[in-house]
């Protein structure tokens, strides 16, 4: 299976179906933005502290790495940052562009592979931000290997991904009977760790998706070459099972040397 062309479209579907990470930011938030008032997330919850980011924002050169959808690549415009969004899904791009159009920022739009970023020159980017997505990716090294490439030396790459525990259990439990049943080893896919029936179903709703080890996920941007200098970590609401007892997501603040 084509996993990038099939999560395209998947993507596209849920900019439809008005998915929460697929709504853009009110007018009113990008004037809190250009007044200096603003805050972004890499996962589901917790701010990113201010102190990941630039002191000042202004020319400061950001790639938003698979983080289409209108909501961090405009407020980061807003702040006086040179803003490049890449992302697999044009409709979710598209919600970038209207932003942009309708308070009149620039940012520049990619369709892409968050693991090709050959249409980017090495050492172009003083910030990468890439908030939780490389869960649909199937393999991650290359993400990593990729955003070291095209950081300048002291750029910083500050990335949400989820701790793989929150693919350990079984999804019909939690949703159907609010227990949670271990089923899958770890690494999680889609398109191995499902029934054929189960994962036919749950292509009906949303992306594939893919649960990396940590020694991918951190380990993977050491590889790379990034000093690891920041972290932290976040759940969802009690409304998700699992953030009821452990936070299942992370955020890494890293730098290139």
């Amino acid at each position: 299976m084509d996993v990038r062309h099939f999560n395209r479209d998947a993507w596209n579907r849920q900019v439809e179906s008005n998915d929460r990470w697929t709504i853009p930011v009110s007018s009113e938030e990008i004037a809190q933005a250009r007044a200096g008032e603003w805050s972004l997330i890499l996962t589901p919850t917790k701010q990113v502290p201010r102190a990941w980011f630039p002191a000042t924002m202004f020319g400061v050169k950001i790639l938003c790495l698979a983080s289409g959808g209108g909501q961090q690549g405009p407020i980061l415009a807003a702040t006086g940052a040179e803003v490049t969004v890449l992302d697999n899904s044009p409709k979710q791009l598209a919600q970038d562009r209207l932003v942009a159009e309708r308070d009149s920022l620039s940012l520049a739009t990619v369709e892409g592979d968050m693991a090709d970023l050959s249409a980017f020159d090495d050492e172009m980017f003083d910030l990468i931000f890439h908030p939780c997505s490389n869960c649909f990716a199937e393999n991650i090294l290359p993400v990593w290997r990729e955003a070291f490439r095209v950081l300048k030396p002291g750029g910083e790459l500050l990335a949400g991904f989820c701790n793989p525990l929150r693919f350990l259990f079984d999804e019909r439990a939690q949703d159907e009977k609010q227990e949670l049943v271990v089923r899958h080893a770890l690494p999680y896919s889609d398109l191995t760790s499902l029934t054929e029936a189960e994962r036919d179903q749950a292509m009906q709703s949303r992306p594939l998706e893919f649960g990396h080890t940590l020694a991918d996920q951190i380990g993977g941007q050491l590889q790379a070459g990034f000093h690891l200098i920041d972290f932290l970590e976040d759940r969802f609401d009690e409304t998700d099972l699992i953030s009821r007892y452990i936070d299942t997501f992370i955020a890494t603040r890293a730098r290139k040397p």
